[in-house]
């Protein structure tokens, strides 16, 4: 198990079954493929594999629910006849967080935090981990004039809502998580705003917290790193990976699972780095 400072920090997979993703790795309607490169993320030490069929780039348009559904339940049903490691669903929509755990997923991540209709109510139905993620506006126009008077402020304030809002609905304490939704409604400055202000966000909210950082622009223009240069995006994905997990986080979501963990093990052999106290334990 990897830890550092006492926090246990698990590794989550991203596998998008979607022809945009903003990575470029988005895999559409080849179930064969997505299950491959699922089991590889697995054996390369990933805890977690956590499923998209809708895009949440900005600027990206809605998905129906019945083709989110195609993309999605086919996936997650063929990862399962291939092993029993535990499987995420990327999605804000009821039906498919039913559907896909339904097939076998244990986990729901949610960028509205749940707060499509319905959401809270089929969240504690089905009992297990969910995620909730801020994010100021949606996909499709979060980008154009994102605005705070305090971001890690009300970053932190927006979580504590929906925290109590879940747990109020019938979600157990023990199953929520929280992301502050790094490039999801922020500017590269609220961006780095946050990076420092994570410590807070353990702090204030007090739930497991979930960072996903990877190949995102603002990581790009942190680290210099020109678009089709994915080499420097992804090692620099992978620091910032590791400086969330110094900060308090407990799960990191990556594409590059191998070079993520491989980074946090050559620290963790650091002295006063690895002292596992239980803290930050996942419900997964």
């Amino acid at each position: 198990m990897l830890s550092l400072n006492g926090t246990q920090i698990s590794i989550m997979g991203i596998l998008n079954v979607t022809p945009d993703s903003f990575s470029g790795d988005g895999i559409c309607r080849n179930v064969d493929v997505a299950v491959e490169h699922a089991v590889a993320m697995f054996n390369e030490g990933a805890d977690i594999v956590d499923v998209g069929g809708e895009s949440t780039r900005p600027g990206a348009r809605r998905v129906p629910v019945a083709e989110e559904l195609a993309r999605v339940i086919p996936v997650i049903e063929a990862i399962k006849l291939f092993t029993a490691a535990p499987v995420s669903i990327d999605t804000s929509k009821p039906e498919v967080m039913e559907a896909a755990v339904n097939a076998g997923a244990s986990m729901i991540n949610d960028v509205c935090a749940l707060r499509r209709p319905g959401a809270l109510e089929i969240a504690a139905r089905l009992d297990v981990p969910i995620c909730l993620m801020h994010m100021q506006g949606a996909p499709a126009d979060m980008q154009r004039r994102p605005h705070y008077t305090n971001v890690v402020q009300e970053v932190c304030e927006f979580l504590s809502r929906r925290v109590e809002a879940t747990a109020s609905a019938g979600v157990s304490h023990s199953n929520i998580m929280i992301d502050p939704g790094f490039g999801f409604g922020k500017s590269f400055d609220h961006n780095v705003q946050l990076l420092h202000g994570l410590p807070a966000l353990v702090e204030e909210v007090g739930y497991p917290l979930v960072i996903g950082l990877s190949r995102k622009s603002f990581v790009r223009r942190l680290v210099g790193a020109a678009p089709t240069d994915t080499r420097l995006s992804a090692h620099g994905s992978a620091g910032l990976a590791l400086f969330a997990a110094s900060k308090g986080a407990s799960m990191l979501r990556v594409h590059d699972v191998a070079l993520t963990q491989s980074l946090i093990r050559k620290c963790q052999a650091l002295p006063h780095c690895a002292e596992d106290t239980g803290k930050g334990r996942m419900p997964i």
